[in-house]
């Protein structure tokens, strides 16, 4: 039974898992966006979160923590400059999971991990409301034309070629 286990070990050592964590986050922060298994996406969540909030509080003593998690001073640098003030009004919740299907080799379902306030939400698709049966159109009144305002526009002479003697 599965009592009391919280994290999932996905497969690896804590050394391994750690250092794996670490680079996925320095690569998140650096690109914004990171394609990988849903399951790595899932345990990167809770790993990143807790340190974009600390990025909020721009302290040295801040700094030295989130550094001791990434182990990267460009992403460190990447995310107290850029990322902490785009989500200082934000209480939490600063990555989407988004499911895109399975990959090819092993088919494992993959996922796009991001973070939200510099991607904007895929836009969802307007469905029209349709009945079954047909109903009769209504007669449309024609519509007047306008007369053009706009002037005709004249096209630029042709570019001449040198003429040969």
């Amino acid at each position: 039974m599965r009592h009391n286990k919280a994290i999932n070990h996905l497969g690896r050592q804590s050394g391994h898992r750690k250092a794996m964590l670490a680079n996925m986050a320095s690569s998140l922060i650096l690109n914004k966006r990171i394609e990988t298994t849903v399951a790595k996406a899932k345990a990167l969540k809770p790993y990143v979160e807790p340190l974009i909030t600390k990025s909020k509080e721009d302290t040295t003593h801040s700094r030295r923590v989130v550094f001791s998690y990434l182990k990267n001073k460009y992403a460190v640098t990447e995310l107290f400059r850029n990322v902490a003030p785009k989500i200082a009004d934000r209480p939490g919740g600063y990555c989407r999971i988004l499911h895109v299907g399975f990959r090819q080799g092993d088919a494992a379902e993959m996922a796009l991990i991001e973070l939200v306030d510099f991607f904007e939400p895929a836009a969802k698709k307007e469905v029209k409301k349709t009945t079954r049966r047909s109903r009769a159109k209504k007669a449309e009144a024609p519509v007047a034309e306008a007369p053009a305002a706009e002037a005709p526009v004249e096209e630029a002479p042709a570019a001449e070629a040198p003429k040969a003697e």
